[in-house]
């Protein structure tokens, strides 16, 4: 027994011991969001927070500078955040950044709200959405002692539409909401979505609508070093001393999102996709167009299926290329083309249904587009038209007008030889053999035919 306890002991002492939590240096990973708030960079800041639990990072910093996004990817990051295992510190920085609209959203979500000296945040309104509407104006804020009496203002139905309210209404209870939960200031932030307020950095320190202001990535985790933060049910202590710093940049998947998902890029995928598919069913067996033309539809709608699209702009456009495809087989001087290029027009205009900053197809490359299609439908119907009008030039139609000779006599059938084949003839005179006769008519398998003038004597 001696024996094997000691075996027991020396195999101990050999197996590597487990690494504990606390052993070496901390690691920090660094993601950066550097313009509008879309899919992508939702996409890049779950994967890259994923990777930071992965590699057991202590604090995920979020270095910030956007001028707003789309609310559908603001809330996935944010959504990120309130479920991550890991303490996330959203940090505006350069100096010169701001988190406008989505990014104070974001700012306020996170367990550590930090600015660099120069930069702002705020402009949490949420802007009108659709087309048409009426321009949106700052919500009517609740009455203060000494103000005027509430009869003598406005109604907020006579500001903004019903829609609009109930926008500011929800993003001011989402905002409220993730004030409370993060103690920060939740009156101010009701004003930022409200009023459209913004802060300077310094301001929001005094405010107590963020927790710091620092320089740089090293000097804001001197600031939360040692600091007590909630994540989740429980309360962590960031000891960040000498953290390594490890920075996650947008890899191959996160640009090509970031660029596919783009109104104007997605436009003009499914034009060249359109104009690839009408050219391989127009001209079978080039392959290539179709092929490319397939491509570039399908990444079009994968691009459009990330954005905020209108199903009415959609369909107007869809109208349009239709009525532009059956000005080709169907001639109507132009009448279809016209009403096709118009439903373009009108649609496009309408298929992103946002104002979002970054998330407009600018009116110049509308109507470019709908030129060039306008230009190529009425080139392709131009060159239908002419070949409608040129005479056949092969077929049983090419025969009607040919000479040929007559092989049995008849009194009104018999055979004859046309270009080399033989046909049966028919003919209102008596047929001879030898006799050259002319084609007038093709009934089925049987020519119609008359005898050929013959030339006077001493013609040309």
């Amino acid at each position: 027994m001696g024996l094997l306890f000691s075996l027991f002991l020396l195999l101990a002492l050999l197996l590597p011991l487990p690494r504990s939590a606390s052993a070496g240096p901390a690691a920090v990973t660094v993601l950066t969001i550097d313009g509008p708030v879309s899919p992508a960079s939702a996409d890049y800041f779950t994967r890259g927070l994923k990777r930071s639990v992965e590699n057991g990072s202590r604090l995920v910093v979020l270095q910030l500078d956007t001028p707003g996004g789309l609310d559908s990817a603001m809330r996935d990051i944010i959504k990120s955040i309130l479920s991550s295992p890991v303490p996330v510190a959203t940090f505006v920085f350069p100096s010169g950044a701001r988190a406008a609209s989505a990014g104070t959203y974001i700012l306020y979500a996170s367990h550590i709200a930090a600015m660099a000296p120069g930069t702002n945040l705020g402009a949490a309104t949420p802007v009108q959405v659709g087309l048409g509407g009426p321009e949106h104006e700052p919500a009517t804020p609740p009455e203060r002692k000494g103000s005027e009496p509430a009869k003598d203002r406005p109604t907020p139905s006579a500001q903004q539409s019903t829609m609009t309210q109930k926008q500011i209404h929800d993003a001011s209870a989402y905002m409220r909401s993730l004030a409370q939960l993060r103690g920060r200031n939740a009156e101010w932030a009701e004003q930022a979505v409200r009023e459209a307020v913004s802060l300077s950095a310094d301001e929001a320190l005094k405010r107590h609508v963020v927790d710091h202001v620092a320089t740089d990535v090293r000097d804001l985790l001197q600031h939360v070093h040692g600091t007590r933060v909630q994540v989740g049910a429980a309360t962590a202590n960031i000891d960040v001393a000498g953290a390594d710093i490890i920075a996650i940049q947008p890899d191959w998947r996160t640009r090509l999102l970031a660029v596919i998902a783009s109104p104007s890029l997605a436009l003009v995928l499914m034009m060249l996709g359109f104009y690839g598919l009408l050219f391989e069913f127009s001209n079978p067996g080039y392959v290539l167009p179709g092929v490319v033309g397939g491509i570039c539809l399908l990444l079009g709608l994968f691009a459009l299926q990330m954005l905020p699209y209108n199903y009415a702009g959609i369909g107007l456009i869809a109208l349009g290329l239709a009525f532009l495809v059956a000005e080709v087989f169907v001639p109507t001087s132009g009448a279809l083309a016209v009403g096709g290029t118009v439903a373009f027009l009108i649609g496009a205009v309408m298929l992103i249904d946002t104002d979002t900053p970054g998330y407009g197809i600018p009116l110049p490359l509308i109507v470019m587009l709908a030129a060039l299609t306008a230009v190529f439908v009425l080139s392709v119907a131009g060159m239908a038209t002419k070949a409608r009008r040129r005479p056949v030039v092969s077929g049983p139609q090419d025969l009607l007008g040919e000479v040929g000779e007559v092989l049995t006599d008849g009194l009104d059938e018999g055979w004859a030889t046309v270009r080399g084949e033989t046909w049966r003839v028919h003919s209102a005179t008596p047929l001879a053999r030898g006799q050259l006769v002319r084609v007038t008519r093709l009934d089925g398998l049987t020519l119609h035919v008359e005898p050929k003038p013959m030339k006077p004597e001493g013609s040309a």
